[in-house]
């Protein structure tokens, strides 16, 4: 199917392909009711990429590949790849204490480094509502005064807020704006045009509306409390971006050669750094969960999740495979929950994307 935001010159070049495999297991697992997409790729090929139920209920829009969707914490990732970059150019390290891009912060901080943050072994907790109206420099300041759950480096808690922390020092070393810096240097080279806050030209319904556990419309992303360039601070950089299926495919792709991180900044970015879950055998880098030892090979993935919507995103860093899915109404109260299928959904595609044949 075609996407309906398409210009017809590019009607004939960005196909959305539907694999009949993928499309009888999704039949199978994914209950009816939710709308949403997924992707999937294999040796560097798009093999699926298409929708399921509506992205917008009330004007009876279905869900497509190239619908938009705040993809939540998967957002980290974006945030981890900048400040590998910054590191590239020689403008950063990922052991340096925040302070040196901070400026003074109190003592039981000063052990604080950028790779704490990026591994949420800070010891930060998280600060007030993803929608409050909180700027740059005070979530910064309350961030610093705010008391720590562990010591620096002692235990994994996951922290939104440390990955706010890092868009503010992408900002302050790079002069530019955190969103403005990832169409620069990431977004653009990898061909993502559909990815971003506020810098994307949204064609109308191209942005998928939210909804409750009781199907109550929850509006756009973009309708919640937002500041003119993006999320409020408690949100931006640990969530909040907006992309698509086929750009997060460009992504994939991109992070599979060099065009936007070198060899060594993905093997620093994708090592298992701090065990999260013994029993899952789970571990985390910098933006990414990171399992070692998989049937796919190794593998990295995160998800993102809000009161209304879930995503993942997994890839095998050995056999090149990508799997995307998400979903605009995750949970139904007393019916199904589809946070709770993450598991079989994500490895049920990937032993797809896996088979051969396919």
């Amino acid at each position: 199917m075609i996407s309906p935001w398409l210009p017809a010159a590019l009607a004939g070049v960005l196909l959305s392909p539907v694999h009949p495999g993928i499309d009888a297991f999704l039949d199978r697992t994914v209950p009816h009711g939710p709308g949403g997409t997924v992707a999937v790729a294999r040796h560097g090929t798009l093999v699926h990429c298409a929708g399921f139920g509506l992205a917008d209920r009330e004007k009876k829009t279905p869900a497509g590949c190239d619908t938009a969707y705040d993809v939540m914490s998967i957002t980290k990732q974006f945030t981890a790849a900048a400040i590998m970059k910054l590191q590239m150019a020689g403008k950063l390290r990922t052991t340096d204490p925040i302070s040196v891009h901070l400026g003074r912060v109190p003592a039981d901080k000063r052990r604080i480094t950028l790779r704490h943050l990026l591994t949420h072994t800070s010891g930060l907790t998280d600060l007030g509502d993803d929608y409050d109206p909180v700027g740059r420099d005070t979530m910064v300041r309350r961030a610093l005064a705010s008391p720590l759950r562990s010591a620096p480096g002692a235990a994994f808690h996951y922290s939104n807020l440390g990955y706010s922390l890092l868009a503010a020092v992408v900002e302050r070393v790079s002069g530019s704006s955190y969103e403005r810096f990832l169409d620069d240097h990431l977004f653009a080279p990898a061909g993502m045009r559909s990815t971003g806050y506020v810098l994307p030209r949204w064609a109308p319904g191209q942005i998928a509306v939210e909804y409750d556990r009781q199907g109550r419309r929850q509006g756009r992303p973009t309708d919640h409390p937002w500041a003119a360039d993006g999320p409020h601070w408690y949100l931006r950089g640990n969530g909040g971006m907006l992309s698509t299926a086929r750009d997060l495919y460009r992504w994939h792709r991109a992070l599979n050669g060099d065009v936007i991180l070198s060899r060594r900044a993905k093997a620093e970015m994708f090592r298992a750094r701090v065990l999260v879950d013994r029993t899952a055998k789970l571990s985390y880098g910098y933006g990414w969960g990171v399992f070692p030892r998989t049937e796919f090979g190794r593998v990295v993935e995160h998800d993102g999740g809000n009161d209304w919507s879930y995503g993942d995103l997994a890839r095998s860093l050995d056999k090149g495979t990508m799997v995307f899915w998400i979903t605009n109404h995750a949970y139904r109260k007393g019916r199904w929950n589809l946070e709770d299928l993450n598991g079989a959904l994500t490895k049920g595609l990937l032993r797809l994307a896996d088979a051969d044949p396919l």
